[in-house]
């Protein structure tokens, strides 16, 4: 489901960012197919610094359909930015690659909390956060946090994940899957 990031990656991928049911919503925008290659280049050194952590979504048959990643991160924490592109909308691929993910970042980088930034008016991506049992509104529970993404202007929803309630929520489905098997 997730892979490392790879140039080889970009043309599959570049096609997909561009859609314009995508590419607004997207927090690195490329404008060419050059620029998204130099992008990459830019995000895979970054993640060898521990600047940030990025993975690309792949479908059952290995093919590109997006990205996952985790900006700025800073004190066991930073922001995720995932897109994918429109022909996968719908089909579970997002949650799947955040389940993906987020084992990866609590249970190998030492992770503890995962803010999301959505914009109020992506009502897709606002829909799909409330959708996660582990996923928070964090908007008045963390207003540091809340006053710094939209100290210009009040444009974003600020969700967050922590590591904590993450494990319980992997705890919980394990012991509702045992239970259904033993009935």
């Amino acid at each position: 489901m997730l892979k490392k990031r790879d140039v080889a990656d970009c043309h599959a991928l570049f096609e997909l960012l561009v859609d314009p049911a995508v590419f607004p919503f997207v927090r690195q925008k490329a404008y060419s197919y050059d620029e998204f290659v130099f992008l990459t280049k830019q995000t895979i050194e970054a993640e060898e610094r521990g600047e940030l952590i990025s993975r690309t979504i792949v479908d059952e048959w290995g093919a590109p359909i997006g990205t996952i990643n985790l900006f700025d991160i800073s004190n066991q924490s930073g922001f995720l930015g995932t897109w994918i592109g429109k022909p996968y909308f719908g089909k579970g691929y997002n949650k799947t690659a955040k389940d993906a993910f987020f084992e990866e970042l609590f249970f190998s980088c030492d992770i503890q909390t995962v803010f999301m930034r959505i914009r109020k008016e992506n009502i897709r991506s606002y829909m799909a956060a409330n959708k996660l049992p582990y996923c928070t509104l964090a908007n008045e529970i963390r207003s540091d946090v809340y006053n710094q993404i939209n100290a210009e202007n009040d444009v974003y929803n600020l969700f967050q994940i922590e590591k904590d309630q993450y494990h319980l929520h992997l705890m919980r489905t394990a012991q509702d899957a045992l239970e259904i098997k033993e009935a």
